[in-house]
């Protein structure tokens, strides 16, 4: 629920916004469970105020907001404002261990933030194990009051939250597949705003987006799901990108949008067709050979006019394994980089880091096959803590963390060859990397084929990048770097990495705190592919992290 005063405050300025400067945003989060059912079974799950997705958090850029967050479950909980840059704000970007520690079970925590110098679509979703199941949501960030888009302005505007759904209840899932050691168990849906659509032998309405013909649409679509990267079609339409990630695109039409987990895209889609139904379908994009959840998700576009009973406009997703479709889309996002939204990309680079990222296979005494699957960078197996890093390093606790993690694999080797390194094995560690504040970063994600080749959307806390370049097989630092786009590459906080190649990405530490990186499948976090970087104190107050908060979660 959000406080009715600021209700209305939200209110009046998305409908009058020269009336109201900006503003502070109150926003009440309850975690409570919901009995919920879905493809034919019920089951209870964790949620945000009993909504699955949660509630839609609207600001506008340079707005300040505060959302308490009230546990009212079982399980620890926090909430992790995905793509929000949290400038000198990180005790209140929300991963566990990492900026806070958890929100224990009848305790609550204000997150205090002020979206500074972003507009455009974000998500919130739950950071600890894998509650952001079902604990997500959409952040609208309106434009400043008087500012326009930077494209035709449209007639509505629709928030779509694409996700996953198990049967079964998805922490046991968790729990079971790291007991035993091996991948957990698929989804059994895919879901657009929680609805999963009608599946075999289980008859459901499905997500309707209603549209009158004539009219624009600006379509918010958030990738919320928790394991897959997916496409999204609407039968017979196109769509007009004009921004990812809450930054500003050149804008391009394409009949398919691409998004990874974590990654968001807004698009306008203007009802141009005949009055009647059209299928709209999100479907998985996986290009090896590891299993995902195949499943179709459908809901339907249909025109205000049409009549009952009326059929259904059919269109064909792309296959599973759709390299081709993904890299047209990818290829054309290329930031705006006007006067007023210019891109600055970080021309002269201070830290250049290799970061090869994998899977592996650690012994584990009591797994079934005495070993267990884990993820690495750099052949580090990032080992959670169990006292908050940011807190470690604003007081300096020692043995906490050491900052040693290593800028390039430290054993090279053939990373997308057929053949596979002599030693599995990985090692654990919480080593973090240190940047002196202001200094510049690139970082390519070298993607490995260890057991099996596979992409990684990869999330940045605390900081947008721009992606310069990407390629298959090995990153070449001599040839690789001369076809780079540093003009005007498109600015994210979410990037993937490709099956059996590499992308790199450039940004400027700007942001002091601890952030942390991270691949955005659940499963590979999971098994430890992430790190965090440690980013020092400028000089004077406005290049310095601030105290943390008196009501600062306690371990």
């Amino acid at each position: 629920m959000v406080c009715s005063v600021r209700a209305m405050l939200v209110l009046v300025a998305f409908i009058f916004p020269a009336l109201v400067e900006s503003a502070v945003l109150h926003y009440n989060f309850t975690v409570v469970m919901k009995n919920t059912t879905k493809l034919c079974s019920t089951k209870s799950i964790v949620t945000i105020n009993g909504k699955f997705p949660g509630p839609t958090l609207y600001a506008r850029e340079d707005d300040n907001v505060l959302v308490r967050v009230t546990n009212h479950v079982q399980y620890n909980i926090t909430i992790h404002w995905h793509g929000v840059r949290q400038l000198r704000t990180g005790w209140y970007d929300g991963p566990a261990y990492i900026t806070q520690c958890p929100i224990q079970p009848g305790q609550d925590f204000v997150y205090n933030f002020t979206l500074t110098g972003q507009r455009g679509t974000l998500l919130w979703h739950a950071h600890i194990s894998w509650l952001r199941a079902t604990v997500n949501g959409a952040i609208v960030i309106l434009p400043k009051r008087g500012v326009p888009y930077p494209f035709p302005k449209p007639d509505k505007e629709k928030v779509i939250v694409l996700g996953e759904w198990w049967k079964a209840d998805v922490e046991a899932v968790v729990k079971q597949a790291t007991q035993f050691g091996l991948p957990p168990n698929l989804s059994d849906a895919h879901t657009i705003n929680g609805r999963t659509g009608p599946v075999t032998n289980c008859p459901s309405k499905g997500f309707t987006l209603h549209v009158e013909s004539g009219k624009t649409y600006l379509l918010r679509i958030i990738n919320a799901a928790v394991n897959d990267e997916l496409f999204f079609k609407i039968a017979g339409h196109n769509f007009t990108i004009v921004e990812t990630d809450a930054s500003y695109t050149k804008p391009f039409e394409t009949d398919t949008i691409f998004a990874g987990p974590g990654q968001t895209t807004n698009a306008l889609l203007t009802a141009d067709k005949g009055i009647g139904k059209y299928l709209i379908a999100i479907s998985p994009f996986m290009d090896t050979i590891v299993p995902v959840d195949n499943v179709t998700g459908i809901g339907f576009l249909r025109y205000k006019g049409t009549v009952a009973f009326s059929p259904t406009a059919l269109t064909i997703t792309p296959p599973i394994n759709a390299t081709a479709v993904t890299n047209t889309f990818l290829d054309r996002l290329r930031s705006l980089n006007s006067k007023k939204y210019p891109a600055n990309v970080p021309l002269i680079v201070d830290h250049s880091l290799l970061f090869a990222m994998g899977v592996g296979i650690n012994p584990c005494a009591t797994c079934v096959n005495g070993t267990k699957t884990v993820a690495a960078i750099n052949n580090v197996s990032f080992v959670m803590p169990t006292t908050n890093l940011l807190q470690a390093h604003y007081y300096n606790i020692g043995g906490v963390f050491t900052d040693d993690f290593p800028a390039n694999p430290p054993t090279p080797f053939n990373y997308t060859g057929s053949a596979q390194p002599s030693n599995l094995q990985t090692t654990n560690g919480t080593r973090l990397y240190r940047l002196a504040y202001n200094s510049t970063v690139q970082i390519v994600l070298q993607g490995t084929t260890i057991i099996a080749p596979e992409s990684h959307p990869t999330h940045l806390h605390g900081y947008n990048f721009f992606n310069v370049g990407k390629g298959l097989g090995n990153f070449d630092p001599i040839k690789d770097p001369e076809k780079f786009n540093l003009f005007d590459p498109v600015e994210r906080n979410t990037i993937g990495v490709p099956t059996g190649g590499w992308t790199a990405i450039r940004f400027r530490a700007d942001n002091p705190g601890v952030w942390f990186l991270h691949c955005h499948l659940e499963v590979h976090t999971t098994w430890g592919l992430k790190m965090a970087f440690v980013v020092d104190n400028g000089e004077g107050p406005n290049e310095s992290l601030p105290p943390p908060p008196s009501d600062l979660t306690k371990c």
